[in-house]
């Protein structure tokens, strides 16, 4: 989990919130607890999509860094600041896994089929099966 910082602006019935590490991410609500669970969930979706069209993805800064950015300090002005704990894609790791031989096989032909390769076909499978699974 990583810790990110967001800055809210608006007020009840109408609230928006930004990242000053991840330009260009957004979201909006009625209430901080809906914009909480959904800045969580946006923020992981966007940058999955960094991820997959090859941008850098930038670090999140700490609180303590971020006081000391002229930009920071600008936008923070009748602003709440808040923390987030999201997941973050990070970058890909080789792995060596053992499946049956028939079943690679199967991945293999399914993964040809939608335009993939194995690693990919894989990495979705694990994250639609994650999106389920109480973990």
């Amino acid at each position: 989990m990583t810790r990110v910082v967001m800055l809210i602006h608006g007020e009840a019935g109408n609230y928006g919130a930004f990242f000053p590490d991840f330009p260009g991410a957004t979201t909006g609500a009625d209430d901080l607890d809906t914009l909480y669970a959904k800045a969580a969930e946006m923020l992981a979706f966007h940058v999955g999509g960094m991820v997959e069209d090859g941008e850098p993805v930038p670090a999140a800064r700490s609180l303590d860094a971020l006081r000391d950015d002229p930009t920071f300090v600008e936008d923070r002005h009748d602003a709440i600041v808040g923390l987030i704990e999201v997941d973050l894609p990070g970058r890909a790791v080789r792995v060596n896994i053992s499946m049956e031989e028939s079943l690679l096989k199967r991945v293999d032909r399914a993964a040809a089929a939608a335009g993939e390769s194995r690693s990919g076909f894989l990495a979705q499978a694990a994250k639609a099966r994650l999106s389920t699974a109480s973990v």
